[in-house]
Formats: C-alpha cells, structure tokens, sequence
C-alpha cells in the first residue's frame, strides 16, 4: 500500500507540473504584445521559462521569452559553439524606478568588466524590443534578423537577482546551455561542450598536485625517523602523482584545443608546474650519492623547488576553478583539504621544533 500510494504521489506530480506548461504555453499573452507577437509557436524549455517564436521568410525572428520574476535581470543568448564567451545576448530587466529595459550585451569574458552593453553579433532594431511584467511573470519580447534560416541552435538562458545599475549585469544566479531545434521546437542537451573532460581536467589534477603529492612532501620532512620506509613512501607518492597530474595536463591540452579557452594566466601557471615537476622526477635520477660534496646543493635545491612546485599548483587549482566555472562543490571540497593539509602542517612542524630542541640529532639524508 506504501508503494503504491508513492507511486500515485509520484503520476500526480508528474501530470501537474506537465499541467503547469502546458499553462505556461497556452497562457495569453499580455494585450501590448498581441499585435506583434501573436501566433508564436511555444515551448517550455527549462525551470519556468517559456519560449515562443516564430522566424518569417525574411529570416526575422520573433522572440518572447517569459519566466516567473520578482527582481533582477532575465537573459537569453545565442552562441556559435555552445559556449558562454563569445556569445550574445538579449537581456531585460525592470529598473529600480520601475521602468523596463532590454539591452544586446556581447559576452566576452565571464567578468563583469567583459560583458559589454550594445555590443554583439545579433541584428535588432531596438524599437521592436519590449520588457512587460504581467502576474509575477516577466515577457521578453525582441525581434532579431538573421542572414540565414535557423535550425539547431545553441542557446544560453540565465537570470540574476540583483538589478543591473549603468547597464552593469552581476553574476547569474543560474544558468543553462542547450541546442534548441526552431523547426521541430525540440531543446536537446548540449553536447558542444566537453564538460566531462573540463571535470576530468580539474579532478585529476586537483587529486594529483593538490592532495597527493602535498601528502607526499609532509612524509619526506616530518617522518624521516620512518626510515627508509619515509623515503619509499615519498619517491611513490610523488611519482603516482606526477603520472595523474600529467593525466590531467593531457586533458587540459585536449579540452583548449576543443574550446580555445582564453585563459592565459591559467595555461601559464599549468606549464610552469609541470615544468618543476619535471625537473623533480630528473633531479631524482640525478642525486648524488649521500657521502657526495654536492649532496647539499641538491638537497636544497629539491626541497624548495618541491615547495615552489607545492605553492604555484595550490595558485592554479584555485585559478582553475574560477574560470572553470566551479560550483560550490569544488570550491567547498578543495578549501576543507586545503585546510586540513595546513593544519596537519603546522601541527606537524610544531612538533617537529620541539623534537629537535630536545635532540640535536641529524635527520638521516638520502
């Protein structure tokens, strides 16, 4: 009985949120929008958003795109590739003195400073461009004029909460990216972005430079007295490592070959870790013997290049997540390691000052 009434809870959900679009579609449209945007096709395509369009023979494209609304911004983008940068988009809004507006912004980054009013690919007129709130619902009406007839489309849709002030957007509160047909009126799931290998990229490398080889460098300084089991814990930690942060260095050359990202400081950053990296897995083919004149130099030339290594892949995988688009997920998950590794580290050097003020034995070398 439980089961059954679980699964008549489940249909009557099921048939009132189908219910709810077809109400969405089979609303009217405000009064004002009638003459121009009358006999749209329509379509739910994501939360409370509903598309109606319809594109002539002149390749003129009517839009009302229309969503539940209480503040802030609502905005519908047309990309090339199915990314954010290099978009355009119509966004609306209704101002603090209650006045509406509707802008074309050209979305060239994912900084504030990169996302340019009355700039963008899109042919409009802006007279034909209309902002209504009507019942809690906002109408984003605009007409648009291509050079071509549309078919598969790569759609953008997001919203903000706050209010844009000079035309400036804040950061969306929630956004999607799907391909949408305009002549079967069919949203499919965008796969022109390889978001599996930007989470492999980020997973691999963030494991690899930012838990296990950080692991690793705490062995080698803080348990020496293990020996030698410190130092074959060290040599196959780091090179287990290397071996997945290179993995992950793979993958980020393939997802910027697919993407063309433009993230140079990143790219940067990557390139110089993978360069010390290297240079660790040479330096330690090439240690000279314990007993060696040369043994200090390379002692001190391989722990704080290891600690360079350390610090910058730290700065990276932060970077990473920022103009990766990280969710709280990975920001939450690689601040809680990060804080562990730190508090294991000053614990662990605490102790370490103590022991050595109480025994002025030299640590073994290797």
């Amino acid at each position: 009985m439980a089961r059954a009434a679980a699964v008549a809870v489940l249909l009557s959900a099921l048939a009132a949120a189908a219910t709810a679009q077809m109400e969405s579609c089979n609303t009217e449209l405000p009064p004002v929008l009638v003459a121009n945007y009358s006999g749209l096709a329509c379509q739910p395509v994501w939360n409370n958003f509903v598309l109606r369009y319809h594109q002539d023979k002149n390749n003129v494209l009517r839009v009302v795109l229309s969503t539940m609304y209480s503040t802030g911004w609502v905005g519908m983008g047309f990309s090339r590739d199915g990314l954010m940068v290099g978009s355009s988009a119509m966004v609306g809004w209704i101002g603090k003195k209650g006045l509406p507006h509707i802008r074309q912004f050209a979305l060239r980054g994912k900084t504030s400073s990169k996302v340019v009013v009355d700039r963008g690919f899109l042919v409009s007129n802006d007279h034909d461009h209309t902002v209504i709130v009507q019942q809690a619902r906002i109408y984003l009406a605009f007409q648009l004029k291509f050079s071509y007839r549309l078919t598969h489309q790569h759609i953008i849709m997001a919203f903000g909460s706050s209010i844009p002030v000079n035309n400036k957007l804040t950061k969306h509160q929630d956004k999607t990216s799907f391909t949408f047909d305009f002549t079967t009126g069919k949203a499919l799931v965008d796969g022109s972005f390889p978001y599996g290998l930007r989470r492999a990229h980020g997973a691999l490398n963030l494991f690899a430079w930012g838990v296990l080889m950080p692991i690793g460098a705490i062995i080698a300084r803080y348990f020496r007295r293990m020996d030698p089991l410190w130092f074959y814990l060290h040599v196959g930690i780091q090179f287990v490592g290397f071996i997945i942060g290179l993995a992950g260095v793979v993958a980020g050359v393939a997802l910027y070959s697919k993407i063309q990202a433009d993230v140079p400081a990143h790219r940067g950053l990557g390139i110089f870790v993978l360069f010390l990296g290297i240079l660790q897995i040479l330096a330690f083919f090439l240690r000279p013997n314990t007993d060696s004149k040369y043994r200090k130099y390379w002692n001190w030339y391989h722990h704080w290049s290891g600690r360079l290594v350390l610090f910058f892949a730290a700065v990276n995988i932060v970077l990473g997540i920022h103009v990766g688009g990280g969710d709280n997920s990975w920001k939450i998950g690689y601040g809680f390691n990060l804080a562990v590794l730190l508090v294991a580290v000053i614990g662990l050097e605490f102790m370490l000052w103590t022991r050595w003020s109480k025994d002025s034995a030299a640590t073994p070398t290797y």
